[in-house]
């Protein structure tokens, strides 16, 4: 998902078996399964933190022990604790590799496929813009094409790591989806006046404002995929996440819903049909992609997913409204997190930053 990152920034204003579940002949909980993907996490739960005080994880319940009110919560547990970052734990060489591996690959991505004089890019782009010449057209080729190879290799991710590894295969993943993900920001960046008007919003006082807010809130769900960026750089061993706090209990599927509304909040303000083609494409993707993750976690982790998707949501509140998410009284530090800190710089920067993307990709002509 880190391929998306770029995407985002290209707005023109702005991943033993476990217990099976047993009833005892006494008053006991239903057990939890844990996956054993899972377990390595929940060895590191301190009782000391106020936010694991209402996580239980099933390999801490004996068979014996009966039911408290601490147990019968529906606060409990089964995932992991989305954007939990400490500062001490970090070492110094993993963000050293880091950045020379962030380095490396956008020395190649400009040689490769940036560069007009040495790269693929604006052959790509030539090619399949001249299938119709239509810009919309053009616009939703791109995404299709991008939609296909990420969706398609995430698919094949589990067959992907036993042949090659998990770092191998990210690296795979990575090469082949950052240059579809270029061209598609690209395109879009330098193309998104040219399709018919359909309304004209730019002027009407509060719109820019309107705008601006859904576009900051969106980044709060587009992110998550992104919480542990060493992993994305495949200089920690990338897992696929069971996430189940922070944006997670509003939506299992953040990364779908700040899309859309990433997608209408622009369509809105630019008003043509090259923004609202894109956003066609994207939408109809990240639809997709909702759906094949629930598919893909399910095969993973079986029953602790499918425990999660009980008390969770494809729409925002859902769960909560219903009944089948309760928030933790402290809810709001499950977001005071230096990861969450760092969306807000990166948003703002991303803002600011528009005019310098804008005449980067002009320069490009694609």
């Amino acid at each position: 998902m880190a391929v998306y990152h770029l995407l985002l920034s290209s707005s023109p204003s702005l991943l033993l078996l476990p217990p099976s579940p047993r009833q005892h002949n006494f008053t006991l909980i239903r057990r939890i399964p844990i996956h054993p993907r899972l377990q390595k996490s929940a060895s590191l739960l301190s009782s000391s933190s106020p936010v694991i005080r209402k996580i239980l994880v099933p390999s801490t319940l004996q068979e014996d022990q009966p039911v408290s009110s601490e147990t019968e919560s529906p606060t409990l547990l089964i995932g992991e604790d989305s954007a939990a970052f400490e500062l001490g734990k970090q070492k110094l060489i993993s963000w050293v590799y880091f950045s020379v591996v962030l380095g490396v690959v956008l020395f190649i991505l400009n040689v490769v496929w940036i560069d007009n004089s040495t790269g693929f890019g604006k052959s790509y782009i030539d090619t399949v813009s001249n299938i119709s010449g239509s810009p919309e057209v053009a616009m939703l080729l791109l995404i299709f094409i991008f939609a296909t190879v990420h969706s398609g290799l995430a698919s094949l991710r589990d067959i992907g790591e036993k042949l090659i590894g998990e770092r191998a295969f990210r690296v795979l993943f990575a090469g082949i989806s950052l240059p579809l993900a270029m061209s598609t920001i690209v395109y879009f960046i330098n193309h998104r006046y040219d399709g018919s008007q359909l309304w004209q919003l730019q002027g009407v006082p509060g719109v820019h404002e309107a705008i601006w807010v859904a576009n900051f809130v969106s980044f709060f769900f587009l992110y998550p995929s992104t919480f542990n960026l060493l992993e994305v750089a495949a200089v920690d061993k990338p897992k696929m996440h069971l996430w189940e706090t922070g944006i997670m209990r509003i939506t299992r599927h953040p990364q779908m819903v700040g899309q859309i509304v990433w997608c209408l909040a622009h369509t809105l303000w630019i008003g043509n049909t090259v923004a609202a083609s894109a956003s066609l494409g994207l939408i109809a993707h990240h639809l997709f992609g909702a759906w094949n993750g629930d598919r893909r976690l399910a095969k993973r982790y079986g029953e602790a997913f499918e425990s999660i998707k009980k008390r969770t949501s494809v729409i925002p509140f859902a769960a909560i409204f219903e009944g089948r998410q309760v928030l933790p009284e402290d809810y709001y530090k499950e977001f005071v997190r230096l990861p969450y800190l760092a969306i807000i710089a990166l948003t703002l920067g991303a803002y600011f930053a528009h005019p310098l993307m804008q005449g980067a990709s002009f320069r490009l002509h694609w």
